[in-house]
């Protein structure tokens, strides 16, 4: 096997492609696609986002402390580009899209996506300033789950909502199942 060296660069694909909603004590609110986003803590469950300071809604996250993460999937795809690729300053986009928002349950200001199968509540802890980006690192205080996606036991099928990934310039569905956290140890019965 044989492999190029290119300059350094952020490659670190597929990512989540997600919607984070946002809003702030005047009553603006927004949209915006979001492909840095990640898990950084389970106890207590921290999340960041990175975004550009030029972005609509890095104003509006600042002025409120507070943001969504909602989990994108197959139905809502082009909405997800659209929203990367239009700015909140020139359109509505909860109304371009065609998309409700819906109040939080622990936040004021930064509102729900209704069509998506799972939201974050996020309550800035700290900021971290890293060059192109400023990266909001925190604190989960709510997550809500569609109904639908459970099972008869009550259990969350995260894999049964299409759930999609942005890899590469693609926005991409995710694949069949390989396996699952532990199997490749797990004794056989």
């Amino acid at each position: 096997m044989s492999k190029q060296i290119w300059k350094p660069g952020n490659m670190v694909y597929p990512a989540p492609a997600v919607l984070v909603s946002c809003g702030d004590k005047e009553g603006r609110t927004n949209l915006f696609t979001v492909a840095w986003a990640g898990n950084i803590n389970t106890n207590p469950p921290m999340v960041s986002i990175s975004v550009r300071p030029s972005r609509y809604s890095y104003d509006l996250i600042e002025a409120s402390g507070e943001f969504v993460i909602n989990l994108t999937n197959e139905a809502l795809v082009k909405a997800t580009d659209y929203c990367g690729v239009r700015s909140g300053r020139d359109v509505d986009k909860w109304q371009a899209c065609h998309l409700t928002a819906e109040p939080a349950s622990k936040l004021l200001y930064a509102p729900l996506v209704k069509e998506s199968p799972v939201n974050i509540e996020c309550r800035v802890r700290e900021h971290m300033d890293l060059g192109s980006h400023r990266m909001y690192i925190a604190d989960v205080v709510a997550v809500h789950a569609d109904e639908q996606y459970l099972d008869e036991r009550g259990r969350f099928c995260l894999e049964r909502a299409d759930l999609i990934v942005y890899s590469h310039g693609d926005y991409m569905s995710l694949g069949k199942k390989l396996g699952s956290f532990g199997y490749s140890v797990r004794k056989k019965r």
